[in-house]
């Protein structure tokens, strides 16, 4: 007999009656799985209580493991943050698959621009909501892959103007706003 299949969120058991263990917590008396998968116990040793886990499943037959960026994977990515040091994104496309969760990223100011690095202003490169092509130079830290726009087709692809118009690219620097004509500034990726 295989296993039972449970659901992020489905109770599992009484607390008073088992420990937590991985791919489940506690809540209001009771475990509960955190990921999708099959439930195992391990019994109890000596006075302690049998643990219950959670393993999660393996991908269904067709869709694979999940993707994760690797150096020199193209990505795009959703600018979330910026601040005076960098631009934090969400990185949502891997070459050419869609990402199922999305990873967070970071593009530092050295990493915007092959030429005049110390130059670089980074409000005037990304806005938040910019879609951005960028290269992963890094696996970075714990939390961020380093994601590079330094080379001429890498940069912003799609923005959206202050008035909230998509625009389209008039120079290796600038956005157009179609509606309004203002002009914004951005590090656009070559469109060609």
């Amino acid at each position: 007999m295989s296993a039972p299949l449970v659901l992020p969120g489905q109770p599992l058991k009484a607390v008073a009656s088992s420990s937590p263990g991985s791919g489940t917590h506690s809540f209001s008396g009771a475990l509960i799985s955190s990921v999708a998968g099959t439930l195992k116990s391990a019994p109890a040793k000596s006075q302690t209580r049998a643990t219950v886990s959670v393993a999660r499943a393996p991908p269904a037959p067709g869709q694979g493991s999940a993707i994760l960026p690797e150096v020199e994977s193209i990505v795009l990515a959703r600018v979330t943050r910026l601040s005076t040091r960098q631009a934090q994104v969400e990185i949502l496309v891997i070459g050419d698959k869609v990402c199922r969760e999305a990873f967070q990223g970071i593009v530092r100011r050295e990493d915007v621009r092959a030429t005049e690095k110390d130059r670089v202003v980074i409000a005037d490169s990304f806005r938040v909501g910019d879609v951005v092509k960028g290269i992963v130079i890094s696996l970075g830290d714990q939390s961020s892959y380093y994601i590079s726009t330094a080379s001429n087709e890498l940069g912003v692809i799609m923005a959206t103007s202050e008035a909230g118009h998509q625009m389209y690219p008039i120079s290796w620097r600038e956005f157009k706003d179609p509606t309004t004509g203002a002009v914004e500034t951005r590090k656009v990726a070559k469109p060609f």
